[in-house]
């Protein structure tokens, strides 16, 4: 099987984007929504974007985790109103179904992106932009931080771009189905006791504090984290078997690379290990 096409073709830290901000430092990648005068919104061409950068980072070795922020104070208030949703209400169900799959297809990219993702969540995080915030790996929220799933506020359902099996996964059913039925609001202490966020820290500390984490994986074993996000999607759909099976298979390959190697050295030398890849 041929390896698919890198749709960014330099390495991410020379990478300049035209609609978000992106700086890569050491091996973290931070990825900005920068529209804060509109709560940094979605277009189609953000959208495609983002996209590829997601399905570039399987090609990046030098990146090894990353933090998805906004600008300005909010998260995302999700796709604009007049560039996305105007347009939509003429297109036929071709168009329509096209877009539907190239949002889905953000998702996508950011579950098979082989790096652990970390969304630094302030103010409102509302639409495709909670969608973003679900689909990251881990989540930290600033206080007062306001979470929506509102598809159902402009007429539609709240099963958008894997809102209905992956929400349920990290709140629960019951949860998942109150805010996808509503279009309500979570706050940040339900999102933290519900499980949605890890924690909640100050605004100031909320983009601090996802690198500071962010780094900690960077700096830990490159092809074991990368094992553990394939895991823990993979086994969504396993049987208790079928997922002690594969995870057997999948940490004997880890127990190849040279990391394992240099963790056991370290411990025999009484030394914190110093992990490289590979």
């Amino acid at each position: 099987m041929s390896r698919p096409v890198n749709p960014v073709t330099v390495p991410l830290a020379d990478y300049s984007p035209q609609h978000f901000l992106l700086a890569v430092v050491e091996g973290v990648a931070t990825v900005t929504l920068n529209r804060p005068e509109r709560k940094n919104p979605l277009t189609f061409e953000s959208y495609r974007e983002l996209t590829d950068l997601f399905r570039a980072c399987a090609f990046d070795d030098e990146v090894k985790s990353i933090v998805v922020t906004g600008a300005g104070g909010n998260f995302s208030s999700g796709g604009d109103v007049f560039e996305i949703i105007g347009p939509l209400v003429k297109m036929d169900t071709k168009g329509l179904t096209a877009f539907t799959r190239m949002t889905g297809d953000l998702v996508k990219a950011m579950r098979a992106c082989p790096q652990p993702i970390v969304a630094a969540v302030e103010g409102i995080c509302a639409g495709a932009g909670a969608i973003i915030a679900m689909a990251s790996d881990m989540r930290l929220a600033a206080s007062g931080t306001k979470v929506a799933f509102l598809f159902n506020k402009v007429g539609l359902a709240g099963c958008d771009m894997g809102a209905c099996a992956i929400l349920p996964r990290i709140i629960g059913q019951s949860r998942a189905s109150e805010l996808l039925y509503t279009g309500r609001f979570m706050t940040a202490e339900e999102g933290e006791r519900w499980g949605f966020f890890s924690r909640i820290v100050t605004p100031e500390q909320v983009l601090p504090q996802a690198q500071l984490l962010a780094k900690q994986i960077a700096e830990g074993p490159t092809f074991a984290n990368t094992m553990t996000k394939r895991m823990l999607a993979m086994e969504w759909a396993m049987s208790v078997e079928e997922a002690i099976e594969a995870e057997a298979v999948a940490q004997a390959l880890c127990m190849t690379t040279a990391d394992f190697e240099r963790a056991f050295e370290a411990f025999a030398n009484k030394v914190k290990p110093v992990f490289r890849g590979g």
